[in-house]
């Protein structure tokens, strides 16, 4: 009787898939509520955290992924910068031109 015991085959070691960055989870979602609930705040919140999500994910890209997370926030954030500032833009010239011709005449 020939009692062998098997023996598993080797295996790699198992390498952990990346992990979202925090960052640029934040960013996406202060991204959405600077269109959404806290216009001009979260644009700006939205702004900084992708910026250091991406560099996160530069600096460490075998651990951290969420790239697009990170991009999609960014542009969120700045659309909604340029839109209040143009907002802000409209606003003063509007008024600054009926406070002028108040003057005028």
């Amino acid at each position: 009787m020939n009692t062998t015991i098997p023996v598993p085959a080797p295996t790699s070691p198992s390498v952990a898939p990346p992990e979202n960055n925090m960052l640029a989870i934040i960013s996406l979602v202060a991204g959405i509520l600077g269109w959404t609930l806290l216009p001009f705040l979260g644009s700006i919140a939205a702004v900084i955290c992708g910026h250091l999500a991406r560099a996160d994910i530069r600096r460490a890209p075998i651990r951290y992924s969420g790239d697009g997370f990170a991009i999609a926030g960014l542009v969120l954030g700045w659309l909604g910068i340029l839109f209040w500032l143009a907002v802000a833009f409209v606003f003063v010239a509007f008024f600054g031109g009926l406070v002028w011709l108040a003057t005028q005449s």
